[in-house]
């Protein structure tokens, strides 16, 4: 069952502030004590000029000057126009799908604002070279893991290690849609995105449909397929709950050997490090851009 971006998820199934900033409450008047007075002291009538009478009837009173300000005085705005908001507010255009990229023959990918998923197994390196890309581009760019949104959840979090289950599968959903939301919002604004997660292409529910719903069809998927030997050989470099069993480690890589005849561009980066890596990945983005896959 598919979700609408924006929707709140369903409950799992059984198997498996204060004041607003800068609110100040209003001044406490006490009431008077006997034997004080209630404002300045009345003004004494200046002595009489030579040769002019004296006013008669009450003195006006002298009318009080506020304090003069410590810092500097703002303009005073007298055109009846509202003020500018001098506040320093940012107005941010609203994040939108991600529309698919215009084919183009000659496009420099390191300048230009994309939405790249990266895909592949536990050890294909995905969140060191999504970090390195990232960091080395000529435009503003942010990674989001999907692997780290989910364990933004501390109490009650639950490890598709311990079993996918309704709860694992509702985590999940949630996760991939909060960094699509983000993907929005950071493209909308300029700074392109660059998202990791292990992708199958042999189960929706983690598949790409929820990816291109929640981002828009113009995310460009990438696939990072390394040999056996090397995601294993990673994988053992790992600690906690990001480290699996070997077992479960072959499994996954079998099952990302689907991706081989989608369509796709793959990337086996078994001989290439990091930085190579990142640089294939460059080439292979401005192919997908000039010949969008299908997907």
């Amino acid at each position: 069952m598919q979700h609408a971006v924006g929707s709140p998820l369903p409950p799992p199934h059984q198997p498996g502030q204060g004041p607003h900033a800068g609110w100040a409450p209003a001044a406490h008047h006490p009431g008077a004590h006997p034997g004080t007075s209630q404002g300045p002291a009345p003004v004494p009538p200046p002595p009489p000029v030579p040769g002019f009478a004296a006013p008669s009837g009450p003195v006006p009173p002298t009318p009080q000057q506020p304090p003069a300000p410590s810092g500097p005085v703002p303009p005073q705005h007298t055109s009846g126009a509202p003020a500018p908001d001098t506040t320093g507010h940012v107005q941010l255009p609203p994040g939108g799908p991600v529309g698919a990229p215009a084919a183009a023959t000659a496009v420099d990918p390191t300048a230009t604002t994309l939405a790249v998923l990266l895909i592949g197994p536990a050890g294909a390196g995905k969140t060191s070279v999504a970090k390195y890309w990232a960091d080395h581009r000529r435009v503003p760019t942010a990674h989001i893991s999907l692997d780290d949104v989910r364990e933004w959840v501390r109490s009650g979090f639950a490890d598709p290690q311990s079993g996918w289950n309704d709860h694992s599968e509702a985590q999940y959903r949630l996760a991939r849609r909060t960094c699509g939301f983000a993907a929005r919002n950071f493209l909308a604004n300029g700074i392109s995105c660059i998202l990791d997660d292990a992708v199958f292409p042999d189960r929706p529910v983690v598949g790409l449909g929820g990816w291109k719903r929640h981002v828009g069809p113009g995310l460009l998927p990438v696939v990072l397929l390394p040999g056996l030997d090397i995601v294993l050989e990673r994988n053992a470099e790992r600690t906690g709950n990001r480290r699996l069993t070997d077992e479960e480690v072959a499994r996954i890589h079998g099952r990302m050997a689907g991706w081989y005849g989608s369509g796709l561009p793959i990337i086996d980066n078994s001989q290439l490090d990091v930085p190579g890596t990142a640089r294939v990945l460059d080439e292979v983005l401005a192919r997908a851009i000039a010949s969008p896959p299908s997907w």
